[in-house]
Order: structure tokens, then sequence, then C-alpha cells
């Protein structure tokens, strides 16, 4: 055997154990974690990588608790995203502070880099609080209406635009909401007006139970971009370095640099698709990463139902966490010292999160306050009747714990 059949072998050994090993998606980091030999890796400081990887050991150490908690029924329907850290921690990090993050229900990665995560849980357990937090930082609250919120986040980074603000919205989505209305009108707006938004689409392989070929006949999820005039780009999601890189070219992108914009504001394109001070235009970008979701759909989700066990293995093989760490350990900036006490970190913020979100003190009268401006006769006998009975009864009777 020479060396070409060497290289087959290796090749072929490659694929059955790397998913990602025959498509066409950008990388950093290989399925064992070192830099791809033609990669280039993203110059950023130590303390940065560090803080990547500690925002992904925190958020899979969320995700571990919150299934647990609502197995305990201590708190409502979960969408766990263990398998897609690399995704939402490499893109939020890619970001500026001042960057909108229009949030779907699964990207919990980027709730953490944004230090808002004993602010964000009360919302997973019944309390609205938790979205109105989660907006102090820059992050729209959750949306759980598939592709309802695309339209929403165009519209916001087009007022970026006309006001000239230095600011992208990055709008997080599932493969399935590819197939729905919104995301086809979204995209087509954004393309016509040039408005700064990444469209970060998480093809995790399935929308609930059906796997992403049975739902769009499309070769890939980023070539829908090209219908609206703009470009689509496939990335490794579950490399947190690729995800950094693609994210963080695709914001500047969509910034057109900061310097393309009239005085009164609007990105101000003429027919030569220049602004009026000739520097490019704002432009949005379709980012599809490319990952695999190891659990449920959500906590009310079966997944044994329509896949099996085994497929999920080969993912977790290329896990993002591992494949971190890894490039940390052989570049020498973490060591096992490191590790622990980046996991004893996550450990003491999702349990200083828990019982932060705890010790929400709930208010019946809340869940009829933003319904309706004014409340129709019938909801406002509703409210009444819950309330007196709460008084009869006291608030310990309605406690699901009891």
């Amino acid at each position: 055997m020479d060396e070409s059949d060497d290289a087959s072998v290796d090749a072929a050994a490659d694929a059955s154990v790397d998913p990602l090993a025959d498509e066409d998606v950008y990388r950093v980091l290989g399925p064992d974690g070192r830099p791809l030999p033609d990669a280039t890796v993203p110059d950023l400081s130590d303390d940065r990588f560090r803080a990547i990887y500690r925002d992904m050991v925190t958020t899979r150490r969320f995700d571990e608790r919150a299934v647990s908690l609502q197995r305990q029924g201590r708190m409502g329907t979960y969408a766990p995203c263990a398998g897609q850290e690399g995704s939402a921690v490499g893109s939020t990090h890619a970001l500026e502070e001042r960057d909108l993050i229009s949030y779907q229900y699964r990207e919990h990665g980027a709730v953490v880099v944004r230090d808002l995560l004993a602010e964000y849980l009360p919302y997973w357990m019944g309390h609205e609080s938790g979205t109105e937090a989660i907006a102090e930082g820059n992050v729209f609250p959750l949306n759980i209406g598939i592709a309802a919120h695309l339209p929403h986040a165009v519209g916001a980074s087009w007022a970026f635009d006309l006001r000239g603000e230095d600011r992208v919205a990055a709008c997080h989505f599932g493969d399935g909401a590819t197939s729905e209305g919104d995301f086809h009108e979204a995209l087509n707006f954004a393309g016509v007006f040039d408005t700064p938004t990444l469209f970060c689409c998480h093809n995790n392989g399935w929308a609930i139970s059906v796997p992403r070929e049975r739902q769009t006949a499309s070769a890939t999820l980023a070539a829908k971009a090209t219908a609206y005039g703009f470009e689509g780009v496939r990335v490794d999601g579950m490399d947190p370095l690729a995800s950094y890189a693609v994210t963080r070219e695709a914001a500047e992108r969509a910034r057109g640099g900061g310097s393309g914009r009239d005085a009164g504001g609007g990105s101000g394109r003429g027919a030569d698709g220049e602004t009026s001070s000739g520097a490019p235009p704002t432009r949005p970008v379709l980012v599809e990463f490319v990952e695999y979701r190891y659990g449920a759909h959500t906590t009310a989700d079966d997944p044994t139902a329509y896949r099996d066990d085994d497929a999920v293995d080969p993912w977790r093989a290329i896990d993002p966490i591992d494949r971190m760490e890894t490039f940390l350990r052989e570049t020498g900036r973490i060591d096992d010292e490191g590790v622990a006490a980046a996991r004893d970190r996550a450990d003491d913020v999702v349990a200083e999160a828990i019982d932060a979100a705890e010790a929400v003190e709930p208010d019946p009268a809340a869940m009829f306050d933003h319904a309706y401006a004014d409340l129709p006769p019938e909801i406002r006998r509703q409210r009444d009747e819950l309330l007196a009975a709460v008084e009869e009864h006291g608030e310990g009777a309605f406690d699901a714990g009891e």
C-alpha cells in the first residue's frame, strides 16, 4: 500500500467518526480540537479564549440543571441546548455589547455570555420578569412562534441603520424556521433595504421530529440567501472558534464599515450599489451553523420516537467543549487546574441563578396585566375569581409543589 492508499484509509476513517467530514463548512478546529493545517485561528487574547471555554462550560451546566429542575416540577417546559453551545457562545463573543440579539429559545449560551443567567432563569419558571431583564442586556425576549421574530429583528436593524447607529441585530432561529413565510419576508426586506442583520440559522438536523431533508429541498440552508441578494455561509456550529470567526466577519460586513451612512442616517445606497460616501453599504448575511442537538426538542418531547440513540454518538465525538478544551490545553492556555476552576465557577454561577430565580415571589394578578389595555368582561371575571380564591385559601393552596 503506497502513501496515497494510506491517505485514502485515513480519510475514510475520519469520515466514519466525523459527521461533517463530507460537508462544505468553514472550520478552524478539526474534530480532535487541533487547528486544521490551513485554518486561521482568530486573533484573540488568552483571556478571551478562556472566556469562550468558560461560557460554554457554564451553558452546559445550566442545561443539565435546567432539565433536572423541569423533571422535578420546579420549572416549566424547557428547550435543551447540549451540543449547540459552540455556536451560541462563539457567535455572541463575536458581537459588541451594543449589538442586539434576537433570541429564539435554545441559544442559552448567548444569555450566559451577556452575564444575564440569574435574571433570565425566572422566565422558565413562569415569570415574565425574566424576558424583561434580558432586554436590558440587548437581548430580545424569547420567541416561541417559529420565525415570527425575524421580521422584528430586521425592523430593529433597519432602525439602527436609519438612525446612523453602529449596531447590528443577530437573529437566531432553527432550520425549521426557513420553511416559514416570516423567514422569506424578513430576508427579502433585509436584502432590499440592506439592513445590518445577521440571520443565524441553527441547523441541528431536526425541526422538532422532522429531519431537514423532509422540510426543504434546498441543498443547504445558507443557499436560501442567494434568492434575496446577499451571502449565505455554512460553518461548523460545533466549532466555537469557527463560529466566532464567521460571525465576526459577517457582523463587520453588516456594519458596512461604519462609514457608509449618510449624515442624516441610513446607508444611502445608490444605483451602483455604493453609498454616497463611496463606502460599501451595510449588508445582511445568513449564517448556517451546522450542528446537532443531543437531547430532546423540549422536555415535552421524546426523541427516541423519531431517531435512534446511536445517531447522536458521531456528533458527541466532535463536542464543542471537548474540542475547545483540547485547543486550550495544547496551546498552553489552560491546564487541569484551569479546567477544574471553570467547572467550579459554572456550578456556582448556575446555583446562584437557581437560588435567585426560586426566590422570585409570584403575583397571580400579573398574568392579566399586559394581555389587554382594558380587560374584556370575561377575562376580568376570571381574574377577580382567581384573586378571590387566593385570598380565601392562601397562595400555598395553588403551589404546584404542595
